[in-house]
């Protein structure tokens, strides 16, 4: 999941400031790197204040803008806003990195006053009357044709921006809009919180040596210290993460808690409590209905997808439901494979959703012989970012070195300069946190701290991957499933992206594509850690330091397809459930309701549940980034699908040719060039859906 940190529209990471700030907050980042934040002198305290100041100061330089009394032209309007917000882009990034990683009580009362605010402040930019009419001028002159390629897409995405955000709106309704703006930002914020307290605050305890039945030795050792960590007196307890929750749902042979740890994870947000979330998701929908009406749209879908390379809801579920049938008659298959052996030991009972992890991996063995906790002793988290840097140095010609210099807000996050091998030259900072900890919202992501550009001086950009890995004990090498070593290499592949850029102007930079492009560069990248050269190099086992042996190699290659029914059923039925919450328009909807009624209609499995139930499903509840866009993930993997099979028709997985073009037309280019033509100058014809169906063994859509 790529996470823009709290985006605030039209904003710039390049630093100017010249005095010494009593705030630490508002001064410019200083020191090596082209200047990294200082978290060694920021305090909770500092927020507000800092907020508040640079949230002015932006505001100032934009009215500077719109009141500037000569004719608009690209310097004086497109380019100067490509300068504002200097100061409010590295306050918001700290406070983004605390929010998602070190939020606290004392952070939540800051965070639900500041988040109102900024969204009336990026609403005061997007609909200053006389700032869009310089921007439309800019759009519409003559000047335009005079203009760079890249000038001409800078101003198309700016004005364009601007229309989406309401600009063109009359007075009344963009009042109407920014005070729903504003309410929303709250709700996005209290659901974070109910959810991050669920998370943080609950967990199954371990009372005895039995109910370790079944749990590899670094899962046992997980549990204990998680234990530990709550000051428990019982022998263990199993996080309310994902990280936690699935291993242990996995090996564990004792049902009921299996089905105890499984009813905590997808009741998160839907307990009947103080953190329950269903209503603030009613009024969330309401008034996303009712902002798309405003705007003139028929739903909040409708509107987000206005801007994206699907164009419209219709597009989206067309895709989805052509993945879905294939996908439901594939967990038919599973399931039976699974009930044979729960009927081979005696057992009188149908699969439930408690039960798929651990008889899907029973079938993995008597299919395959393939043990993924045999697999796991090979994943150490260490060597296999080691190995993410050794595949990015081969495709991208990157290199990363672990510096020491450089302040950090947690003692387990390090920091590696991005060089370009060939040059020797900078090209950035990856910052890596990997570990679950309290007050760290739960999932992977990736963040960009500085988006590169070169058109008022060379910027380096900034990065972080962060993770919820489970901490072993001092000492012990940090052993992850195939599944989060792919989730790994996913996030890696955002970093990639922002790391990668090479554009003038930081509005076109990186990650800043299309919705439903932004997953293809993360996506792509996990197929790189099946390769014989990963896996012969970086999967060592931990103990004794030995290469993945062929025969197992081997086995992995003949089980890739395998539960890919689970996986692809879970992903859609979340991707189903939000576009179709966000096409209902203005009614009035209750979440849990809605969703047992949508699913029956779609003959969910019922052994299966979707990857992210509606009252915890924070990509499209905390923020509007994802919302109607869960989807994305499927349309990523139709391109990413086609996109790698460009290497397996040349010369393989490191094809320096058709790598310099994934690099060339995908990972540098930024949203300098709209993201079809960019693909199809990449593949030379646009994606075509067979390649996914072939990737995970479906038959073909017809």
């Amino acid at each position: 999941m790529k996470t823009i940190i709290k985006t605030i529209l039209i904003s710039s990471t390049v630093f100017t400031m010249n005095a010494q700030n009593k705030n630490p907050l508002l001064n410019e980042w200083k020191g090596n790197y082209g200047g990294v934040p200082a978290f060694n002198e920021y305090k909770i305290s500092d927020f507000k204040p800092a907020l508040e100041t640079a949230m002015q100061e932006k505001l100032k330089e934009v009215e500077a803008i719109a009141n500037n009394s000569k004719p608009a032209t690209f310097q004086n309007t497109i380019a100067a806003l490509e300068k504002v917000g200097k100061t409010l882009s590295r306050v918001y990034t700290v406070y983004g990195i605390y929010s998602s990683n070190m939020n606290s009580p004392e952070f939540e009362p800051i965070e639900a006053e500041m988040e109102p605010k900024l969204a009336a402040v990026s609403d005061k930019i997007t609909q200053n009357t006389k700032l869009f009419q310089r921007i439309q001028a800019v759009h519409l002159s003559k000047e335009k044709s005079k203009l760079t390629k890249e000038q001409k897409r800078l101003v198309k995405v700016v004005y364009d921006n601007f229309v989406y955000a309401g600009a063109k709106l009359d007075a009344k309704t963009k009042t109407k809009v920014s005070a729903l703006n504003q309410q929303l930002a709250g709700l996005y914020t209290k659901f974070s919180q109910n959810l991050l307290s669920e998370e943080n605050n609950q967990y199954v305890e371990l009372k005895t040596e039995a109910d370790f039945e079944g749990l590899p030795e670094e899962l046992r050792s997980a549990a204990k210290i998680n234990a530990q960590d709550h000051k428990l007196s019982s022998l263990g307890a199993v996080a309310n993460t994902r990280s936690s929750v699935e291993p242990f749902l996995t090996y564990s042979s004792n049902r009921t808690l299996r089905e105890k740890v499984w009813r905590m994870f997808v009741n998160r947000g839907d307990n009947g409590n103080a953190q329950d979330n269903n209503a603030i998701i009613t009024q969330i929908l309401k008034l996303r209905a009712d902002r798309a009406k405003l705007m003139g749209f028929a739903s909040h879908a409708h509107w987000k997808l206005s801007n994206t390379m699907a164009k419209d809801p219709e597009h989206a579920m067309k895709l989805m439901l052509d993945i879905w049938k294939p996908a439901v008659a594939q967990v038919k298959v599973e399931v039976a494979d699974m009930q044979k052996i729960v009927e081979e030991e005696k057992g009188e009972f149908k699969i439930q959703p408690w039960d798929y992890r651990y008889y899907a991996e029973k079938v993995r063995k008597a299919k395959y012989d393939l043990d993924q906790n045999e697999v796991k002793q090979y994943l150490q988290l260490d060597k296999l970012r080691e190995g993410m840097f050794w595949v990015a140095g081969e495709l991208f010609d990157l290199k990363f070195v672990q510096v020491n210099d450089v302040p950090v807000y947690q003692e387990d996050v390090t920091v590696y300069e991005v060089l370009n091998k060939s040059t020797n030259t900078l090209v950035g900072l990856w910052y890596f946190d990997p570990y679950a900890r309290k007050g760290k919202r739960s999932g992977a992501w990736m963040n960009e701290y500085r988006t590169q550009e070169r058109f008022n001086g060379v910027v380096p950009t900034i990065v972080s991957n962060n993770s919820n890995f489970i901490k072993g004990a001092p000492g012990e090498p940090v052993l992850i499933s195939w599944d989060d070593a792919s989730t790994l290499f996913h996030e890696f592949g955002h970093a990639l992206h922002g790391l990668c850029s090479n554009v003038n102007y930081p509005t076109l930079a990186g990650t800043n594509v299309a919705r439903d492009y932004v997953e293809f560069p993360s996506q792509i990248l996990e197929n790189w850690l099946s390769t014989l050269e990963v896996l012969k190099n970086y999967a060592l086992h931990y103990k004794t330091g030995e290469p993945m042996p062929q025969a197992l190699l081997d086995k992995i290659q003949k089980a890739s397809h395998f539960n890919a029914g689970f996986n692809t059923v879970e992903l859609i039925s979340s991707a189903l459930i939000d576009m179709k919450l966000h096409t209902e328009g203005t009614k009035t909807i209750d979440p849990d309701a809605f969703e047992r009624t949508t699913l029956a209609e779609l003959n969910m499995p019922s052994e299966i549940v979707m990857r992210h139930r509606t009252p915890q499903f924070g990509h499209i509840f905390s923020s509007d980034e994802y919302s109607a866009g869960y989807y994305s993930y499927l349309w990523a993997d139709v391109i990413c699908a086609d996109a790698y099979e460009a290497f397996t028709e040349a010369k393989g997985p490191y094809d320096k040719e058709v790598a310099k073009r994934l690099l060339k037309y995908v990972f540098s280019s930024g949203n300098t060039t709209d993201q079809g033509v960019a693909y199809r100058s990449f593949r030379g014809r646009d994606a075509k859906v067979d390649a996914l169906m072939r990737s995970k063994g479906f038959p073909m859509v017809k």
